[in-house]
């Protein structure tokens, strides 16, 4: 029987050194960062649930400011800096170890938040309840939240949701919630599923070289066929959920 510390060692040995922690890819940030037309010249934006900050690089080739990057997660941050450095952004790229439940920054602080897959941590509705506060007048929220897409999905899809992720709203549900909170909902947009494969391909790919090295370990094995269940689930439904990109302005 596997304990708890192997399989917290498991998990990170999937998680670690990809690409990105969940879907995502350069055009959809742009798309999203060319909609924040308020921006000062020099913004600072605060980019939450970082994970190894692929987006956070690309959010320092697009705003020629400054970008606090938090993660609870000190490898991941490792990772960042080692590509800010190498992408020349070392001197306005800040990783910072912290709890995106628990943020600890002056009031009126950014021009934008930033949050790539990663909000349904503390909560789509809390996370805008909350994270306003560190924001400027007419300072912007983006964040991208899984999302259902159609009303009527298949009971399997139904199923898997209804135990990983209970809170999943559709876009009008979203939207309503963003408003609620006191912003105005500039615009809204599907990440395509090439941002997806962006993701779970190195996932995937790294998921069956585990399989050989842990055969024999069925608890080891069950942790594997977990992630690659979700993979599948997306593989058969992806027409009836996705990522949806949020971009919201305060006042």
């Amino acid at each position: 029987m596997m304990e708890e510390q192997e399989m917290l060692d498991l998990f990170w040995e999937i998680h670690s050194g990809n690409p990105r922690e969940g879907p995502g890819e350069f055009q959809s940030t742009k798309r999203a960062f060319d909609m924040l037309k308020d921006l000062p010249s020099s913004p600072k934006i605060l980019d939450i649930g970082c994970g190894p900050g692929m987006q956070t690089i690309d959010l320092g080739r697009l705003a020629d400011g400054m970008i606090i990057a938090v993660d609870n997660h000190p490898q991941f941050l490792n990772d960042l800096k080692r590509e800010a450095q190498q992408n020349g952004l070392a001197d306005r790229i800040i990783p910072h170890l912290g709890d995106m439940c628990d943020l600890h920054f002056e009031a009126g602080t950014f021009d934008a938040i930033w949050s790539e897959g990663s909000i349904y941590i503390i909560g789509f509705e809390k996370g805008f309840q909350q994270w306003r506060l560190l924001l400027k007048d007419k300072g912007y929220l983006v964040a991208s939240e899984l999302t259902w897409l159609k009303a009527e999905a298949p009971g399997e899809v139904r199923e898997y949701f209804a135990k990983e992720y209970p809170g999943m709203q559709d876009m009008e549900g979203n939207l309503r919630i963003i408003q609620s909170a006191g912003y105005r909902n500039i615009d809204h947009f599907v990440l395509p599923e090439s941002a997806w494969w962006c993701y779970y391909s190195p996932v995937e790919e790294k998921l069956s070289r585990l399989r050989r090295k842990y055969a024999g370990h069925p608890e080891a094995l069950a942790v594997l066929d977990d992630h690659q269940r979700e993979i599948d689930i997306f593989r058969r439904y992806s027409e009836y959920y996705g990522f949806v990109f949020y971009i919201a302005q305060l006042g």
